[in-house]
């Protein structure tokens, strides 16, 4: 099941993404459900083309965990070490945006850079302590997201939050998809200035991950509850590269589908 979030003539909706995996926004429908899908999925009487709706960020976290170096080809690239442990560190919610929102480059940075994630959405009732199995029945489904970063701050802060955290920095969807099997999902970053000629930047598969999804839904809710709503993303494999102003920046995985953002300047602070 896919689950969307999406503005409409009425306002703001979830809904139910109808139509075949892969098919064009020509060809798929939403309709919408009453409230949140994190309750008994009720339909209303409304459904609407999906080329005719804006998606949006299909969740809105209380909180983003990220886990760093989780592949490692992507720990070479960098000259890092594959950690003994998950590598954990935040985002904030604030830097949460959703399809075809503009990743907007902060005058702070010269060297803002893509990262492809399969992000993990916790489900009810959450999280806290949570063995593998239970870690496993809090997964409410998974999504796209792109862990943008300025490198040269974080390398020059020592710590992370600065690098990661501006706002945009985090954009996730198109939907939520339920009941998936991520053991082995191709995950792919395509970049370019041309939507009919992208250049594959990054491609790995979710099996390279040193530590699988439950293993880290376990881990996080070790150290912090985990809320109905929650995005942990699942760490970036090798090919991470450069963005700049002009840029259209594409997050595909296999089995989701696929996030697109332009990038653009931030307007002067």
């Amino acid at each position: 099941m896919r689950i969307a979030r999406f503005a409409h003539g009425k306002g703001m909706s979830f809904g139910i993404v109808e139509g075949e995996p892969g098919a064009g926004p020509q060809a798929l429908t939403v309709a919408e459900v009453e409230g949140h899908p994190f309750g008994k999925l009720t339909f209303t009487s409304q459904r609407w083309a999906l080329a005719d709706v804006r998606l949006l960020s299909p969740i809105l976290p209380s909180k983003v965990v990220c886990v760093g170096r989780n592949y490692a080809d992507h720990a070479a690239e960098h000259g890092a070490e594959v950690p003994a442990e998950p590598l954990l560190f935040l985002k904030p919610s604030t830097s949460v945006i959703g399809p075809r929102d503009a990743i907007r480059l902060p005058s702070q940075s010269r060297q803002v850079e893509h990262e492809a994630e399969l992000a993990v959405v916790i489900g009810p009732p959450g999280a806290r302590r949570a063995d593998r199995a239970a870690a496993e029945r809090a997964i409410f489904g998974y999504t796209c997201a792109n862990d943008v970063t300025a490198r040269d701050l974080q390398r020059s802060d020592g710590q992370w939050t600065r690098a990661k955290g501006f706002d945009s920095f985090c954009p996730i969807g198109p939907w939520i998809v339920t009941g998936l099997d991520v053991s082995d999902l191709e995950v792919r970053c395509e970049v370019g200035t041309d939507l009919d000629q992208l250049e594959v930047r990054q491609l790995g598969r979710t099996k390279q991950m040193v530590f699988d999804v439950p293993t880290l839904v376990s881990y996080v809710s070790h150290v912090m509850t985990l809320l109905p709503g929650d995005v942990i993303l699942t760490g970036t494999p090798a090919g991470v590269s450069e963005l700049t102003a002009g840029d259209t920046v594409s997050v595909q995985i296999e089995g989701i589908g696929e996030l697109v953002n332009p990038v653009v300047k931030a307007d002067p602070v």
